[in-house]
């Protein structure tokens, strides 16, 4: 139905949003919020500066599990504030 209103990339978008904490677990999605996904860029908030030195250095994993929990190459880029 989506793909037929033209919302395919709002749907995938919102998915991504919902499967976040149980692509990064507990601990991660603690630490985190999500703060918007936009063209491919998803913009995540960490609570303090360990923690998003931690998880840029996960970067590319975390961004492989969305991708493949989505089953499309959707996450482009992850970006922890």
């Amino acid at each position: 139905m989506c793909r037929s209103m033209g919302m395919d990339d709002a749907y995938q978008q919102y998915k991504t949003l919902q499967i976040w904490n149980s692509v990064v677990g507990e601990g991660i999605s603690a630490e985190t919020a999500i703060e918007r996904f936009y063209e491919g860029q998803l913009f995540i908030r960490v609570k303090n500066p360990a923690w998003r030195m931690e998880l840029n250095f996960r970067k590319q994993e975390i961004r492989r599990k969305l991708n493949e929990a989505l089953k499309d190459n959707i996450v482009e880029e992850i970006v922890f504030r």
